[in-house]
């Protein structure tokens, strides 16, 4: 593992999940930090006060010349390209959009530092979603890839363009193939959040029951704060190359509700309701990440397991709820 000292470093999407964890392991380690988000630069940050007060955010898109010429004046040592968009039933709505916006701006920034940055260490962010109907389970960094949605498909490109630009130019650019990763700053949205604030609801007193979909769908579900470690280590590896950044291990959706309700002293069967019209058919391989690589090559150990995990986010949406 290469020991780089801290310098100065750019986050697309700072103000989301991952952006936030990976702002404050940054600034923890002495970076300069710059965010760049298509956002009101001045909106919430999920990164506590403290830090927020020590980062630097400016208002743009990698697609834009402007933009790109201040990356290249600003001169990063590192570049973190977590800037995508994540609801992957929002991208069926508008697929052009989502392929520009995922891949669109991946080339726009590989092709700024290929010509402009060389020096620069860069990541940028797949998802496991890429692999869709994979023929084996888990999922390892060559395995073939059949996406089922535009979102997957974006990401898909997005991995593959850097592959070829790393070999042509020799970058040191770094695609992590991300599933699932959770935390109490995930948007209410998601099913994780549903779950555990509907379980901390619950607990108050405020609501009755949850209603959810399908129990039994699989995910390969890991703390944020963990997987942007990772890929902090991976700007850190000698060789530029893959990771996939995942728990390794599989869990049912009810799991994850029988974790939340537990931590809570509730039994979910008085609690949660489903509705058939939100089951979908059942997946032919689950998928779950192989993060062997990450782990024999980054040493790369997650501090928090499943029930931790699920534990922390109801908790935080307790205490949100009680302020």
């Amino acid at each position: 593992m290469t020991e780089l000292p801290g310098g100065r470093a750019l986050i697309t999407g700072v103000t989301g999940q991952d952006g936030s964890f990976l702002a404050e392991e940054l600034l923890a380690r002495g970076y300069e930090v710059i965010g760049l988000t298509r956002r009101d630069p001045d909106g919430e940050l999920g990164c506590s006060e403290p830090l927020r007060d020590r980062l630097r955010v400016r208002q743009g898109d990698v697609r834009d010349p402007a933009t790109r010429n201040w990356l290249a004046e600003l001169a990063p040592d590192e570049i973190y390209h977590l800037a995508a968009p994540t609801f992957v039933p929002d991208s069926w709505r508008d697929p052009g959009a989502t392929m520009a916006a995922i891949h669109g701006s991946a080339a726009a920034l590989l092709a700024l530092v290929a010509e402009r940055l060389p020096g620069a260490r860069v990541f940028v962010a797949a998802s496991g979603e890429m692999f869709g109907e994979a023929s084996t389970s888990p999922q390892r960094e060559d395995t073939p890839c059949r996406p089922r949605s535009p979102y997957a498909t974006a990401k898909l490109a997005a991995h593959q363009l850097l592959g070829q630009l790393r070999d042509r130019h020799e970058l040191f650019a770094v695609s992590g193939i991300l599933y699932n990763h959770e935390s109490e700053r995930r948007p209410e949205r998601f099913v994780t959040r549903k779950i555990t604030r509907g379980a901390a609801e619950i607990s108050l007193g405020r609501r009755r029951t949850l209603t959810l979909g399908d129990l039994s769908a699989v995910r390969d579900w890991s703390f944020a704060g963990d997987v942007m470690h990772g890929i902090w280590l991976a700007l850190r590896h000698e060789i530029p190359q893959d990771y996939i950044f995942a728990s390794g291990v599989g869990h049912t959706v009810r799991d994850l509700v029988r974790a939340a309700f537990a931590h809570l002293g509730l039994d979910p069967a008085d609690h949660v309701e489903v509705d058939p019209t939100l089951v979908r058919g059942p997946e032919a391989v689950a998928p779950v990440g192989d993060p062997a690589r990450a782990r024999a090559d980054l040493g790369w150990v997650p501090a928090l397991d499943f029930e931790a995990l699920v534990a922390r986010m109801v908790d935080a949406d307790l205490a949100e709820l009680a302020g």
